[in-house]
């Protein structure tokens, strides 16, 4: 009776075992995003092993930092978006040397970084931690914290994890792929913000809704005064960097719910949500005021400076469609650059 409950009960974990893989084989086939494969790999994880605590780290691959993008404990709050350097504790060891680690008892273990226990309070009794592999790539790993009930982890949960982690890190790298196309089809891949086409249907989308709640919204059109001499002074590779500079600075200063797009060669164009006139010709001011004060430099070190014609219009206040919106925001600005430049005008 003895040895048919054991043959009953590995059964049972070995069905668990092909329904949590054939979970994250779904994964791989569809369009997850990079955090939904996280949550679906650390679900399935904690409901198979029952750790007390678990966590899954990525690898920052610009800092060389193990980032705690997952994390299932007691001081979840305080773990999240923590970075762990290469090399350092269990997670960092497992991180930097590729292979996996089964510890039963953590005091015994000199590579354990006992700080993170006592900075959230938590007591690790026993650890296995296995690598995220793809294409012979070191990606993050899976990190589980004391067995269940307080218990040490086996062999057999080691050799679980590296299964699931193995089909994880193909998952993970899936999302990553499909993100990356996906970035493609609506961003500007010199300066990193919206292409035009994508621009011109979120500008769709806020126009009905500020049509239907009633609220107002902005536009700002803005071109880079004597954007030819730069590139005939210093050469297009120059001219390029600057407009990726530029990108930059503009991505910063917008507000989160704002959308800023390249609209073509050296024009940019803004959608300001739920933002009257007085709000669009502020920001436009301190765009202006930012790139006057911004430090650009030319491929040999020189200094330039760059300023920039604004036109700003405001829905309903100015127009009442999109198309109209746009057309006031374009003439606004080319009255700017017709007369004066280095400034701002609202239709």
């Amino acid at each position: 009776m003895g040895i048919e409950r054991v043959e009953l009960i590995e059964s049972g974990r070995l069905s668990d075992e092909l329904e949590t893989l054939i979970d994250i084989g779904k994964a791989l086939t569809s369009h997850l995003t990079r955090e939904d494969v996280y949550r679906v790999v650390m679900e399935k994880v904690g409901n198979l092993l029952r750790p007390q605590a678990w966590s899954l780290l990525i690898l920052d691959e610009h800092t060389k930092e193990l980032c705690f993008e997952i994390v299932v404990s007691p001081a979840t709050d305080q773990l999240t978006g923590t970075r762990l350097q290469l090399g350092t504790g269990i997670a960092g060891w497992v991180a930097e040397s590729g292979a996996s680690l089964l510890i039963p008892d953590i005091s015994k273990e000199a590579r354990f970084y006992s700080r993170i226990d006592k900075r959230v309070g938590f007591v690790t009794h026993s650890v296995v931690c296995v690598p995220l592999v793809s294409n012979d790539r070191i990606i993050g790993v899976i990190q589980l914290l004391n067995g269940l009930g307080h218990g040490q982890f086996t062999e057999q949960d080691q050799r679980i994890l590296s299964t699931i982690a193995d089909f994880s890190a193909i998952a993970i790298e899936n999302s990553r792929l499909h993100q990356k196309v996906s970035d493609l089809t609506i961003t500007d891949e010199l300066t990193g913000l919206f292409n035009s086409r994508h621009f011109l249907n979120l500008c769709e989308y806020e126009m009905e809704r500020a049509s239907r709640y009633g609220t107002e919204l902005s536009m700002v059109f803005l071109d880079l005064d004597n954007f030819k001499l730069v590139n005939d002074k210093y050469g297009h590779q120059t001219g390029s960097r600057l407009l990726k500079e530029v990108g930059l600075l503009f991505k910063k200063a917008i507000r989160v719910v704002d959308y800023a797009a390249r609209y073509g060669g050296d024009e940019f164009v803004f959608l300001l949500p739920s933002t009257d006139k007085k709000g669009a010709l502020a920001m436009s001011n301190n765009l202006l005021a930012q790139l006057r004060s911004a430090e650009f430099r030319s491929d040999c070190g020189q200094t330039m400076k760059i300023t920039a014609s604004i036109g700003v219009s405001t829905y309903p206040t100015n127009a009442y469609c999109l198309q109209e919106l746009i057309k006031l925001s374009d003439e606004a600005m080319y009255e700017v650059k017709r007369n004066s430049r280095n400034g701002v005008k609202s239709a």
